[in-house]
């Protein structure tokens, strides 16, 4: 037993290397001075999941660095049916007055806990109502459809074909836009999570090629890293746009954003405390200067969610994100 309690020690030892090893690679990317050229390109973005009081998205408007909003717009059931969201019409009313410029697309929301490595999230049937109402939904005054589906397991089909489906509905000219889970920072390293979860966390470059194949736009969540601390977030989120740009780098034209965490609500996910806007922009500014993203792709952020942000958010974003 002694020299079996000596291996599992050692095992754990090793393990316990690798993983320190690991952080402080990850810590590093986080270094460094980024490009003057990598700011906004005044494509940026940001979820709007209320609006009985404009004040807050306004100020974000304002900025003239968003000109697209997801409008949360509806919630999608397990059979495909989408739920929706009263009043909307009385926000684009809002905006095509206030805004004209900024392009209004339905968020259509389907969140639950757990995915399954055989199980499909949506059936056939169930693809086929959702592509057909999530276009009705951009018919009753959206410039397109914005699709939060998650978590789905990279081992789940359905995903690329039901964003197929949505795409043939839309037509064309409709902007599709996916967002997508967290990009595994190292081929196969989103397993132990998966274990460990019950869920899928991440998803490898290839599943996330597969799925936003057909979109217009893409966006990468940046909350929920499970980061210890400030600086492992920040080399995660510069990884996740190294990663991001490999995986989508050879599309003839795509706008790709990454989520800025400026919510408090539990409503809308998990958010480590050390999660900031300021972190966030400073490494997707490093992410960017280091990848050197194609013409092609155009870069960006979103704020999460517009309603919550308040004015240290706004001020972070100014000052890291904008061209003077």
């Amino acid at each position: 037993m002694k020299w079996l309690l000596t291996r599992v020690l050692a095992g754990v030892a090793a393990v316990a290397v690798v993983l320190v090893g690991a952080g402080a690679l990850l810590a590093h990317q986080y270094s460094g001075d980024p490009a003057p050229w990598a700011v906004s390109q005044r494509a940026d973005a940001a979820w709007v999941g209320s609006w009985e009081d404009t004040d807050a998205l306004a100020a974000i408007l304002d900025t003239g660095g968003v000109d697209t909003v997801y409008v949360y717009a509806g919630d999608i059931g397990d059979e495909g049916g989408i739920e929706r969201v009263e009043d909307t019409d009385a926000l684009l009313a809002w905006l095509a007055d206030e805004y004209p410029d900024v392009r209004p697309l339905a968020w259509l929301r389907h969140v639950r806990t757990g995915s399954s490595l055989v199980e499909d999230r949506f059936g056939a049937d169930a693809r086929e109502t959702l592509a057909g109402q999530a276009a009705e939904v951009a018919g009753d005054g959206f410039a397109g459809v914005h699709l939060e589906v998650r978590p789905v397991t990279v081992n789940d089909p359905s995903m690329p074909e039901l964003v197929s489906m949505v795409r043939e509905e839309l037509g064309g000219d409709p902007v599709l836009s996916v967002q997508a889970q967290h990009v595994e920072l190292l081929p196969g390293g989103r397993m132990p999570s998966f274990v460990v979860q019950r869920e899928e966390k991440y998803w490898s470059k290839g599943y996330l090629d597969r799925v936003t194949e057909e979109a217009d736009e893409v966006v990468l969540p940046g909350v929920g890293a499970g980061m210890p601390g400030e600086a492992m977030y920040g080399g995660f989120m510069v990884r996740q746009v190294n990663e991001a740009v490999a995986a989508l780098g050879t599309r003839e034209e795509v706008t790709v954003r990454f989520g800025l965490p400026t919510y408090d609500s539990p409503d809308w996910g998990e958010r480590e405390e050390h999660e900031s806007p300021e972190t966030a922009l400073a490494a997707v500014r490093l992410g960017v200067t280091g990848a050197e993203p194609p013409e092609s792709m155009t870069l960006g952020v979103a704020f999460y969610v517009a309603d919550e942000a308040d004015a240290d958010d706004l001020a972070a974003y100014r000052a890291g994100w904008l061209p003077t």
